[in-house]
């Protein structure tokens, strides 16, 4: 039998890139699209040397969307992480790195119509139920993505795409403190555990032996480090509302020190069992806002300002990430971001065609 050719957008989003689908153009959400998507990143293998996933949890993304039948949103937007060395699709979280591209990919692909030199793509986000508003750069009716904006972790500039959230507080755990504290304690650690789009455990480094301030490939070397974080994890994932986390993503793990390059904190993200490159966009949104929660591990090693607008600087290994945070009477109100995207092919990817024959 011969391949099933299935049309696809690679795109980066932010610092992460993905294979974007329409809706149609895959099976009905279950184990055959599970096993579609795997085959089209090439899992499970270290290397996805059979398909078209960098060897990265960062490069084996997807989106799925869809023109939407809400009357808040233009499209849907499924995001599913495909894991590298494991035959599993997770649906349990969002991506803003992913998401940068939606808004440009819905304009490519004619879900949303070019109007004037910024285009707004309301983003129903399926997998946490929020809304997001994309301002696309549109260009002579066309998607613009040279620019002058350089973010860290892409190398080269682009043009700025600002991506709002009006409320994406307890998106996964029902609350911005899952727990209902700012501060809890597991296996001896004092923690924070908070959703701002992300649901994140929050860690001095210090706390664990560390400076915060080490290589990824130091971290990740770290067999001991990492399986005290595990433990912490498990632990609090029914917690946080999340149940069994075993087998999920979710939470991330973030150990957190004192800037040292002009922001407002420093972070060591883990995604969750190896240390990112950079920082998740709703790991930063989550990160930015415990800066501001009173009581939190974060407040007390950031450096912050006042005012109901704030924005904070969340260093990374890579570099730093720029959260904008609203406050309306001393509560989060909303957060923005500043992100770039690039199409970076436009065709068909295949699969084996005794996997699926594709739409009939």
């Amino acid at each position: 039998m011969g391949q099933t050719r299935i049309p696809c957008l690679l795109m980066r989003g932010g610092t992460s890139k993905g294979a974007y689908f329409l809706h149609d153009d895959l099976p009905e959400s279950g184990p055959l699209r599970d096993r579609v998507l795997l085959a089209v990143m090439g899992s499970p293998d270290a290397r996805q040397i059979d398909g078209i996933g960098g060897a990265d949890s960062l490069t084996s993304k997807v989106a799925i969307i869809r023109a939407s039948q809400r009357d808040d949103a233009d499209v849907d937007y499924l995001f599913a992480q495909v894991l590298v060395d494991e035959a599993r699709v997770d649906y349990g979280q969002n991506c803003g790195n992913i998401l940068a591209g939606v808004g440009p990919f819905a304009l490519e692909r004619g879900l949303v119509t070019a109007s004037g030199s910024s285009t707004p793509v309301r983003i129903y986000m399926q997998n946490t139920g929020q809304i997001a508003v994309a301002q696309v750069p549109t260009a002579d009716g066309q998607v613009e993505y040279a620019g002058a904006t350089r973010i860290d972790g892409v190398p080269g500039q682009a043009a700025a795409l600002l991506v709002t959230f009006a409320d994406v507080a307890g998106s996964s755990c029902g609350a911005l403190l899952p727990t209902g504290n700012s501060r809890d304690r597991v296996d001896g650690i004092e923690v924070t555990c908070i959703d701002n789009g992300m649901p994140v455990v929050l860690l001095r480094a210090e706390d664990l032996g560390i400076s915060g301030h080490e290589p990824c490939a130091v971290l990740d070397a770290d067999n001991a480090l990492k399986a005290r974080l595990e433990s912490i994890r498990l632990q609090l994932g029914p917690r946080m509302n999340l149940g069994d986390v075993s087998q999920r993503n979710v939470p991330k793990m973030c150990l957190l020190s004192a800037p040292r390059n002009g922001g407002a904190i420093n972070t060591r993200s883990f995604i969750p069992h190896r240390c990112h490159a950079s920082i998740g966009v709703f790991g930063a949104v989550s990160v930015a806002t415990a800066c501001l929660v009173q009581g939190s591990i974060a407040q007390a090693l950031a450096c912050t300002a006042t005012g109901d607008a704030q924005r904070l600087s969340v260093e990374h290994p890579s570099g730093e990430f720029t959260v904008e945070i609203a406050m309306r009477d001393g509560a989060i109100h909303g957060c923005g971001l500043v992100r770039t995207a690039r199409l970076l092919f436009d065709g068909q990817v295949c699969i084996p065609g005794d996997l699926w024959s594709g739409p009939r």
